[in-house]
């Protein structure tokens, strides 16, 4: 099941404002633990278990302005410092999870901010939003959608801990124009078990200079996202940045979906396609 849905229609409105997650908890149904959940606790008795293990992908392309980098850098910070996603992570089965926290551009431009970090309440919690913040922020070229997703899938291999759930959170402004095609890393990841969550960031008109699209939210839900309960919040005002990237991260950490999803019919052809990025890279570069 696929979701999407703009950060004005998520239903823990109630949540953000001060209220009880405990009614994000309450609701919906819980995700399965992954098929080979057993075989993988198995094989490493001495691993730490945790409720998920997330991989936090960020966009810092050229097509990012520095105000926006700016801003989601801080907007993850304050998130992961919330009183909602420090009360969500305490009505987890284990109370913790694992978070890394990457950036990337091209297909061979990622580079680890936070190497895998376990937080189990608000010290652990402080302590990865200030390793966020302290490093300078950058930016860098190509859109490698696809990049992230291959980069992202070994480095579950490399967490200490194990999660009753892996998630790649996936954020950007525009649509895979290098690497290989998004949809072969994407259905490489979900056959590992993996979701795949989004976050189109469609705060600015699209240009030719930017090499944006129209439907960047369809893009990434059609072409990008995947597996049990995966879903998509689109940022289409600057002003609901960090309120969009808490929501998500608080949905990722209870593992929850919104109560009403706007939702599209499964197995129909994408409504934009897949290859968009790399078409119009061609067009406009001949190659």
């Amino acid at each position: 099941m696929r979701l999407l849905f703009s950060i004005g229609a998520v239903l823990v409105a109630g949540v953000l404002a001060g209220g009880d997650v405990a009614g994000i908890a309450a609701q919906g149904p819980k995700f399965e633990p992954l098929e080979n959940q057993p075989q993988r606790l198995a094989a490493d008795k001495d691993a730490q278990t945790v409720d998920v293990e997330l991989i936090l992908a960020v966009d810092v392309s050229y097509s990012m302005d520095m105000d926006e980098l700016a801003v989601q850098r801080e907007g993850y910070a304050l998130a992961i410092q919330s009183k909602e996603f420090l009360q969500a992570l305490k009505l987890g089965p284990n109370g913790r999870i694992a978070v890394t926290y990457f950036e990337w551009a091209a297909s061979s431009d990622q580079k680890i901010i936070i190497p895998w970090r376990l937080i189990d309440g608000p010290e652990t919690a402080d302590a990865v939003a200030a390793e966020i913040m302290k490093t300078p922020i950058r930016r860098a070229s190509r859109t490698s959608i696809s990049g992230a997703i291959t980069f992202a899938m070994p480095l579950f291999d490399e967490d200490p801990y194990r999660g009753l759930r892996r998630v790649i959170d996936i954020s950007g402004d525009g649509p895979n124009n290098n690497g290989i095609p998004v949809t072969v890393a994407r259905d490489a990841a979900l056959e590992k078990g993996i979701v795949i969550n989004g976050l189109p960031i469609m705060v600015k008109e699209p240009s030719y200079s930017t090499m944006d699209i129209d439907n960047l939210d369809f893009y990434y839900e059609d072409c990008v996202i995947g597996g049990p309960g995966s879903f998509v919040i689109t940022i289409k005002d600057r002003d609901k940045f960090k309120e969009a990237i808490r929501t998500k991260l608080l949905m990722e950490v209870a593992g929850r979906m919104p109560e009403r999803p706007v939702m599209r019919v499964a197995d129909k052809e994408p409504r934009v396609s897949c290859m968009i990025g790399e078409k119009i890279w061609s067009d406009r570069w001949g190659r």
